[in-house]
C-alpha cells in the first residue's frame, strides 16, 4: 500500500494568490485608442472630404453649370460658364437650347484632361430626343470653362 493517506473532511487547502496584476495595459490600450480617435477627428477637420474634388468632378460640374445656365437663360454661352472666344453657332448645345427647351443631361463620361484643356462625352436630352457630342473644356484658373 502506499504511504500517502487521503485528506480529511476537515484539512484546509491553502491556494496561493501572490500573482500581482497591472492596470498598465488597460491604461495604454485607453490611450491609444484615444490618439487614433483624435487623429481622425483631426484628419477629417484638415482635410475635409469637400477638398478631395477630382478634376472629373470638375469637369461634370462645369457641364452641369453650363446646361442649367442654358436652361435659365438665353445668352449663348451663358454667364462665367464659356471660354474667351466662345463662337455660339458651334455651341455644343447649338439649336438645342432655348425657346422654353430644357436640356437634361443624361450621360458625362470619358473626361479626359491634358494640361489646361479637356475633354468629355456628353449626352444631352432635349424633348425626349438624346444626342452625344464631345464637348471641349479649357481650365481658367480652378474653373473649368466650356469652349467650341
Amino acid at each position: 500500500m502506499s504511504d500517502q493517506q487521503p485528506p480529511e473532511d476537515d484539512e484546509v487547502i491553502v491556494v496561493d494568490q501572490t500573482d500581482k496584476r497591472s492596470v498598465a495595459p488597460f491604461v495604454a490600450a485607453a490611450v491609444v485608442a484615444v490618439l487614433v480617435l483624435g487623429a481622425i477627428i483631426l484628419g477629417g477637420v484638415l482635410s475635409p472630404a469637400e477638398k478631395n474634388v477630382t478634376e472629373s468632378d470638375r469637369i461634370a460640374a462645369a457641364v452641369r453649370g453650363f446646361v442649367e445656365g442654358a436652361n435659365q437663360t438665353e445668352a449663348v454661352p451663358p454667364p462665367g460658364t464659356g471660354c474667351q472666344g466662345f463662337v455660339p453657332e458651334r455651341s455644343p448645345l447649338a439649336g438645342r437650347s432655348g425657346r422654353g427647351k430644357t436640356v437634361e443631361i443624361t450621360k458625362l463620361v470619358d473626361p479626359m484632361v491634358d494640361g489646361d484643356r479637356a475633354k468629355a462625352t456628353v449626352t444631352t436630352k432635349v424633348d425626349g430626343v438624346e444626342q452625344t457630342a464631345t464637348w471641349n473644356l479649357t481650365r481658367s484658373g480652378n474653373k473649368w470653362l466650356v469652349c467650341t
